[in-house]
């Protein structure tokens, strides 16, 4: 069972400078390949410079995280793939376990390893951690991170979980499955399009699994900061999307209209703590999602599971009841 390991670049040689040696080092049984969105930098000549084992895909434009694995991965053979962001450091043998479960557990169709802070190792790291979730209104958590509190790794989370959504910054899936669902939804352009991934995969009876034996360091924010009112934008606009195109039958309006209520609380809380450009940016999202909401519901599926998510409010939860680490809001 073979591993394409497909690192997306868009003008990132810094990143791939500092990043890519530990993959090529630590992945001799995979394919290493690039796929570059079209960058203007010279990070392509620096590739073939000095790696010429990795093989580089040349984007025609920078159509953002999904677009650009759509228009990649069909050049790619090997029936695993591994998207794995330019901002990773990966670790001897990672493969081995992920490799190992795929092999022995057909069911499942998606893994993440576990995921570490590269800039404060003892601690997991915000973009998927050891696993994600989902609460009953969309919103995503992590064991190991709930909103902005990130747990040190102590061991608490090293068991194989199944999970709902695993990390688009080390995203292992089969190719069949990715063909099958036909790729990533490209109106989301970046954020949270893994979860859409996931909770379709979901609603067709596959499994999504974290193996934390596997472990990686990822910088976050590299490509886009985390304080950037865009990001604000996309990931309030495209988790909108993503409720109307996945959630069960009935379900669609009122939780919509709860979504409507809790994101105008958080765009009077950025106002108050004067990020006028991340409450626009709410706004803004709102205005998109409701002038695209006929297309979404176009695109959903023949099937919706209904029992989707593990914890009813994660804002509740945390803000009301301050509850901040996983296991105490884990049922």
């Amino acid at each position: 069972m073979k591993i394409a390991i497909v690192i997306l670049n868009w003008n990132g040689k810094k990143l791939l400078k500092d990043f890519l040696p530990s993959v090529v080092a630590f992945s001799k049984e995979a394919t290493v390949y690039v796929a570059d969105n079209a960058s203007t930098d010279d990070s392509v000549a620096y590739i073939q410079a000095n790696f010429p084992s990795v093989v580089i895909i040349q984007n025609d434009v920078n159509g953002g995280y999904a677009k650009g694995y759509n228009d990649a991965l069909p050049f790619v053979e090997e029936p695993i793939f591994c998207l794995l962001n330019s901002d990773v450091e990966v670790t001897e043998n990672w493969l081995t376990p992920i490799k190992s479960h795929f092999q022995s557990h057909p069911e499942t169709a998606i893994i993440q390893p576990k995921i570490l802070d590269f800039k404060k190792k003892t601690h997991f790291e915000y973009a998927g951690a050891s696993g994600g979730f989902i609460d009953k209104y969309g919103y995503p958590f992590c064991r190991g991170r709930i909103f902005t509190t990130l747990e040190e790794d102590k061991g608490q989370y090293n068991t194989t979980q199944d999970i709902f959504w695993a990390s688009g910054a080390c995203f292992f899936i089969r190719k069949e499955v990715f063909h099958e669902l036909q790729g990533f939804d490209e109106d989301f352009f970046a954020h949270q399009e893994e979860i859409d991934v996931c909770w379709r995969a979901f609603n067709l009876g596959y499994k999504t699994v974290c193996i934390p034996k596997s472990v990686v360091y990822h910088v976050g924010g590299a490509t886009l900061d985390s304080l950037h009112p865009r990001k604000t934008y996309l990931n309030f606009r495209n988790s909108l999307c993503m409720l109307v195109k996945n959630l069960p039958k009935g379900t669609i309006f009122p939780i919509i209209f709860t979504r409507l209520v809790l994101d105008g609380i958080a765009g009077i809380q950025f106002a108050f703590q004067l990020k006028f450009k991340h409450t626009f940016a709410i706004l803004k999202a709102h205005f998109h999602f409701y002038a695209r909401i006929s297309k979404m519901l176009a695109k959903r599926g023949k099937t919706q599971q209904k029992h989707y998510f593990n914890h009813k409010s994660i804002i509740y939860s945390y803000f009301i009841k301050e509850k901040k680490v996983f296991s105490d809001v884990h049922s």
